[in-house]
């Protein structure tokens, strides 16, 4: 199991992404980590909406500028991601 991609050191130059949702919906998302589930990747991102929510994705890097999000259609797959997730950030 790999530790969530991401350096506190680097506050101030967090990555943001602009998610689309099907009904036109728009969010700013701060790209929190991308950490390993069974040799899957996952992304998790901050929406920048005054919530505590955390986004969970599958993410394919496709080449070094550009990565697609997947969703996690499968419900136990996505409670044994949410679950290393948040064994992950526990540990920080």
């Amino acid at each position: 199991m790999a530790d969530v991609k991401h350096d506190p050191a680097i506050e101030e130059e967090a990555e943001f992404i602009t998610l689309e949702f099907e009904d036109g919906t728009e969010v700013e998302a701060e790209i929190m980590g991308i950490f390993d589930v069974d040799g899957k990747e996952y992304i998790a991102l901050i929406p920048d909406d005054d919530s505590d929510d955390v986004y969970l994705y599958g993410y394919n890097e496709v080449n070094d500028d550009e990565f697609e999000l997947i969703d996690i259609e499968d419900d136990d797959e996505f409670d044994k991601v949410v679950k290393v997730f948040e064994e992950l950030t526990d540990e920080e």
